[in-house]
């Protein structure tokens, strides 16, 4: 069951850097709830269409360090860039954590931290 959940992710993931949010919300439950700590939660399929549709005006562009599956949990840590409000370019670290239900994604804890620009 693990190993399929990574697959699982991997082909959301795809969908999102293709720029198929569609593609990427039939992995998700129609309940599917999203928190970034700290900041907003997401409740329902809908709520995270609306989200997807501003946040990722282009699609971002993903680096997966590490997918770690274990029951019905897929962790994953990497690095995210995507446009700011102002169209600038932004880059994030982040660690996910995916609980899936039924073959899907139902839960998702978002930690994220914008990188600081070089000077």
């Amino acid at each position: 069951m693990a190993e399929n959940n990574k697959k699982i992710l991997e082909m959301a993931n795809a969908a999102i850097t293709k720029g198929d949010n569609e593609g990427f919300l039939a992995c998700c439950t129609d309940d599917t709830e999203w928190t970034f700590i700290g900041d907003k939660t997401l409740k329902g399929k809908d709520a995270v269409r609306r989200y997807m549709a501003t946040a990722y005006k282009e699609p971002p562009k993903f680096m997966v360090a590490n997918l770690i599956a274990e029951g019905d949990f897929v962790t994953a840590l990497g690095n995210i860039t995507m446009k700011d409000e102002d169209g600038r370019e932004t880059q994030y670290e982040y660690c996910d954590v995916w609980r899936f239900r039924d073959g899907k994604m139902a839960e998702l804890k978002a930690f994220v931290i914008r990188l600081q620009a070089a000077n």
